[in-house]
């Protein structure tokens, strides 16, 4: 009887261990997928100022970006990093966009300060010039527009603005050259709705 109840208590005790190495477990494999870090980087180098910055990892869905950044390929999103740091021509960023449930990743095309117009191209369709150049994507071909409503959407804010890029606006896009879900459809966007820059 006695070695009955040891048994039993034996038998609890195993069970009792591979519960919770079970649940570790899946919390370790839920940390995996949910990664993050918090870094602290100087907010610039002529001051001892200092920002937290949150890495996350997340999956791309899309296509508006290839081949520079591929439907499926993991990327890092430093979030906060525009708390501290300038928004520089070109970087990749996180942009919370309220007409989209996922914040997109777009490419900055256009600073505060740029001179901006739309002009044809003698083909039935407009460009895109940035201080007086043509605006080209990271395989160097022209942005081309032939959609009317992105045109009219453009000239609105080139009316607007006198031909610039006002304070504390961007022009973000995709890397096809035909557009995407971007400012050729949503306009100029606000620093406060670019939540982070992608590293890939």
């Amino acid at each position: 009887m006695v070695r009955i109840k040891n048994l039993i208590y034996f038998l609890f005790i195993v069970m009792g261990i591979a519960i919770f190495v079970f649940a570790l477990g899946q919390k370790l494999q839920k940390q995996v997928f949910s990664y993050q870090q918090i870094k602290k980087i100087p907010k610039n180098q002529n001051n001892n100022q200092q920002c937290e910055i949150n890495i996350e990892k997340r999956i791309v869905r899309g296509s508006s970006l290839e081949p520079l950044i591929k439907n499926g390929q993991e990327i890092k999103i430093l979030l906060n990093y525009y708390q501290c740091n300038q928004i520089k021509r070109n970087d990749i960023v996180l942009y919370s966009y309220a007409g989209n449930s996922a914040p997109l990743i777009k490419i900055v095309k256009g600073i505060p300060g740029d001179s901006f117009r739309i002009i044809e191209t003698g083909k039935g369709g407009w460009y895109i010039l940035i201080n007086g150049e043509i605006l080209r994507n990271f395989e160097n071909k022209p942005y081309l527009i032939s959609d009317r409503r992105k045109f009219n959407l453009l000239r609105i804010y080139e009316k607007s603005y006198q031909g610039k890029i006002p304070e504390g606006a961007y022009l973000l896009l995709g890397n096809l050259i035909y557009g995407s879900l971007d400012s050729t459809q949503f306009g100029f966007v606000e620093k406060k709705d670019i939540i982070g820059k992608v590293v890939y």
